[in-house]
């Protein structure tokens, strides 16, 4: 069982002279949404409202076999409203309601998961932050934890907070993801490897960059790969990232690294196999920006 744990909400794009449109998004949902794609058994945990945005968000997890706990409360649903720029590329302003339930420690979807991932808005805004941090403290024992930063900059008013937030998760975490201009708005004044090889230290196995059209890089003990983006037309880049992490956990677990007891392993791993996953989870990426949305591919597409 793989569990996302984070925040659910609905994209509503405008560009150039079409009708705004509405897409199901938020980063940890487009990785659960994307795991069970590839094929996975995954339990999401987040909410949404009982209002039309949320019932968009519970169709779509049922289309895709995503089973959920939590689920709908009185809040309204989440919304990002964005902005296309001529390349694709979004800007977003939020309307955010981020909080969940206090869950026993033996919640299956908890209790139970070879895989626990978190990143985003849930792990940085809260009251809801602080429950995600002790359920991902209480799942470590037992799970991998992957972890996704997914810096939305407009809603952050403390800068330091914030990094010190990131790093308490990264510290947490086996696998790290985070596009370059995360690492750049965390650390302005550090290059990004620099930042990647603080963040190894911290404790992780693996930690990826990825650079858009500029393809991921990462890093390991063993050292570093680094891989081509395909070259795609562009439709636009919303959830590109989220893509890119479900395929690269998908990959981790094809190769049985995933679990407490496979830890160590994940921690030798070598250079080659890194950019095989990497090369894996950039197709993934490509197909994503290919098309409107958060539309994450098949296993049979990346092939």
């Amino acid at each position: 069982m793989l569990t996302v744990i984070g925040e659910a909400l609905v994209d509503v794009l405008s560009g150039g002279i079409s009708a705004p449109r509405s897409f199901v998004g938020g980063s940890p949902l487009n990785v659960a949404v994307g795991l069970a794609k590839l094929g996975h058994p995954v339990t999401f945990i987040g909410r949404w409202g009982e209002d039309e945005y949320g019932q968009m968000i519970q169709h779509s997890l049922n289309t895709n076999d995503v089973r959920y706990i939590c689920g709908p409360d009185d809040a309204p649903t989440s919304t990002a409203r964005g902005t296309l720029d001529p390349v694709g590329a979004a800007s977003y302003t939020f309307e955010v309601h981020w909080d969940l339930p206090e869950l026993p420690a033996h919640t299956p979807a908890l209790a139970d998961a070879q895989l626990v991932h978190t990143g985003s808005l849930a792990t940085l805004l809260e009251p809801g932050a602080s429950k995600v941090l002790r359920f991902i403290e209480a799942a470590r024992p037992h799970a991998t934890i992957s972890y996704d930063p997914n810096i939305r900059s407009s809603l952050i008013t403390d800068h330091a907070r914030a990094v010190a937030d990131v790093e308490r998760f990264v510290a947490l975490a086996d696998v790290v993801r985070a596009s370059d201009s995360d690492l750049e708005w965390l650390y302005p004044n550090r290059r990004v490897a620099d930042t990647a090889a603080a963040w190894l230290d911290l404790g992780p196995a693996m930690v990826v960059a990825t650079y858009g059209s500029g393809g991921p890089w990462g890093l390991v003990k063993a050292g570093t790969a680094r891989t081509e983006a395909p070259v795609v037309d562009v439709a636009d880049t919303v959830g590109a990232g989220d893509s890119f992490i479900s395929a690269m956990i998908s990959a981790l677990e094809v190769r049985g690294l995933l679990g407490s007891a496979k830890r160590e392993a994940l921690h030798k791993l070598d250079t080659e196999t890194l950019r095989e996953v990497l090369d894996y989870a950039a197709r993934a990426a490509a197909i994503t920006v290919s098309r409107p949305g958060a539309n994450p591919p098949t296993g049979q597409e990346i092939s």
